[in-house]
């Protein structure tokens, strides 16, 4: 980050690992001063060592964006030690299995509806209340397959719950409008994460198997750290309210449907 602009302060739910983990750490290298926040008690030795460069630039909160009280904490404890947030990002999502509708078991689906909406509509009650005391801010959630309507077999329950993601910060922009906080979404394409490579579980995901999906997938998809390098610029230098900042937009997917037979890309 240059010498001459302020240093902003970010809170990301969901970030110990995946483009979480990968906005933190291009949040990091960019100046800023990262919360970062996951279920467990503390950081896994193995994320602790990606971040060894920035430890006096960061720190863990463990937080459930299920329990309201763990996202009021998780802005508190920040927002004592960077002063202020500036920032805030809803990232953290729950996978369903590739099954049926009717074959997913209840609790998965409470934990997907929970996490996925409840959890990012949390989040941005807590961070607009706080933002709003300081009179400025910018609170962004992080858009999946769903967001644009389309509607893919036995994903429908994320799906659903990344379509609703859109409304609610469309509507939460609007809500904003005018106050010096402003709210967006982030729409990162496909990644190459365990949202893909594995399923609920932590097994092998069976998606990955379909030879039409792995086609598609190679041809599309992207590594987090890519996205993130691309989504984190565009955060920090963001000033306009329902800003939606997409790494795979449209013309970028169909030149690379052009150029896919003679540019062999491999990811799964």
């Amino acid at each position: 980050m240059d010498a001459d602009k302020p240093r902003k302060n970010v809170v990301i739910t969901g970030s110990t690992r995946g483009i979480g983990l990968e906005m933190a750490r291009q949040f990091l290298s960019r100046g800023c001063c990262v919360t970062i926040s996951g279920r467990g008690l503390e950081l896994s030795p193995v994320t602790r060592k990606i971040l060894d460069d920035f430890q006096d630039k960061y720190i863990y909160v463990p937080c459930n964006v299920q329990k309201k009280a763990d996202l009021q904490n998780l802005w508190d404890v920040s927002s004592a030690k960077w002063g202020k947030i500036d920032i805030w990002i809803n990232n953290a999502g729950q996978n369903t299995p590739h099954v049926f509708s009717w074959e997913t078991e209840e609790d998965i689906t409470r934990q997907v509806v929970e996490t996925n909406i409840t959890g990012m509509i949390l989040g941005s009650q807590i961070a607009a209340s706080g933002m709003l005391k300081q009179g400025s801010g910018a609170i962004y959630s992080m858009e999946g397959l769903g967001s644009n309507d389309m509607i893919q077999e036995k994903t429908i329950h994320y799906g659903m719950t990344k379509r609703a993601l859109t409304y609610y910060m469309k509507g939460l922009a609007k809500e904003l409008k005018g106050s010096g906080v402003i709210a967006g979404r982030l729409s990162p394409g496909m990644m190459l994460t365990d949202f893909i490579t594995k399923d609920h579980e932590g097994k092998p995901a069976e998606v990955v198997t379909n030879e039409n999906f792995r086609k598609v997938f190679n041809i599309l998809a992207d590594r987090p750290e890519t996205v993130a390098a691309y989504l984190v610029p565009g955060m920090l230098s963001n000033k306009k309210n329902d800003a939606h900042i997409v790494w795979l937009t449209g013309f970028k997917a169909a030149l690379r449907f052009m150029k896919a037979p003679f540019s062999k890309r491999k990811l799964i």
